[in-house]
């Protein structure tokens, strides 16, 4: 296998089998709520997350009923936080489709996300295992708290790259986390395995927040968001946080006073992202998604060879190299 797309062939039986139960998980009597699934659904992403579900199942042990559902439980939460986000940022386009938000309007989506989170629940406990339900339970915590604490790390003005990381860890690498946990669970996997296997996707789930954040110091329109957005909504990413704490530039001081304003102008923006590439911030955040990489290769080459193995490793390149 070279590709992304090689890892979603050697799981496509088990990913049709999980669109399938995600249509009739979300499938009810109401024909509003079915004519907007249906139309969310048309443009359903890359599906990383239940990939990786079905991908630690499969090198673990293998992939059960209990594993597809307990997928299907982790792509509707996952697609839950997407449906509220895009309310909270007042984002009009997704997958290159309009939000349910921009197409209904914000009462809707987020009695639609409501809706996905319920869903999500209801598929966990068909997998008949409370711990699938508990990872799932806490994982909805976490993710919330993660989001809480970016938004008061953005009101304190906190600079320091450990808050940024412990954010990343709670709003995107234990999503991850829980993806693999979720499959070992339902393959009969051992604690040390699942353990093992929480640790690769930690870094999986870092790497990809980092390379997430990378995309907002370009203008590039299949992101899918404008250049500058984190930081129109007070947030400081790896890139900035590295280049605000080079104290050798003479205009370092400058721009840790502008960063701390309480709004900033769309020039403003331009000036912090273009010094944040000047300064490294790029090249930094790359060394440190390798750093991670490295890291979980290292982890993941502890199981015994299989095409499943190379799976994780291709998707370590794959989450760094995308463009989008």
């Amino acid at each position: 296998m070279t590709s992304f797309d090689d890892i979603r062939r050697s799981i496509a039986s088990e990913l049709d089998e999980l669109n399938s139960n995600i249509s009739q998980a979300l499938h009810t009597a109401n024909p509003l709520m079915n004519e907007i699934v249906e139309n969310y659904l048309k443009a359903n992403g890359k599906q990383i997350r239940p990939m990786l579900v079905l991908l630690s199942a499969k090198l673990l042990g293998k992939v059960t009923q209990a594993t597809v559902a307990s997928a299907a439980a982790i792509e509707m939460l996952h697609n839950a936080t997407l449906i509220h986000d895009d309310v909270i940022d007042q984002t009009r386009t997704r997958r290159n489709a309009p939000t349910v938000n921009a197409v209904w309007d914000n009462h809707v989506a987020v009695l639609v996300g409501d809706f996905f989170v319920s869903s999500s629940l209801q598929a966990a406990l068909k997998t008949g295992s409370m711990e699938c339900v508990g990872i799932i339970a806490e994982l909805g915590r976490t993710l919330s708290l993660g989001e809480i604490e970016q938004i008061d790390n953005a009101r304190s003005h906190s600079l320091s790259e450990d808050a940024y990381f412990d954010i990343i860890q709670s709003k995107t690498a234990s999503l991850f986390m829980a993806c693999v946990e979720m499959g070992a669970v339902t393959s009969g996997a051992s604690a040390a395995e699942t353990g093992q296997m929480r640790q690769v996707a930690r870094m999986l789930g870092l790497c990809f927040q980092i390379r997430d954040d990378i995309f907002d110091y370009f203008d590039d329109e299949s992101v899918g968001k404008p250049t500058g957005n984190d930081l129109r909504e007070g947030k400081v990413t790896l890139p900035l946080l590295y280049a605000l704490n080079r104290a050798d530039l003479p205009e370092c001081g400058a721009m840790n006073l502008l960063v701390r304003k309480p709004e900033l102008s769309t020039d403003e923006i331009g000036t912090l992202t273009e010094y944040a590439r000047r300064a490294g911030g790029i090249d930094y955040a790359y060394a440190r998604m390798k750093e991670l990489r490295d890291k979980g290769v290292e982890m993941i080459n502890r199981f015994p060879a299989s095409e499943t193995r190379d799976s994780f490793v291709l998707l370590f390149d794959y989450i760094i190299r995308r463009k989008f």
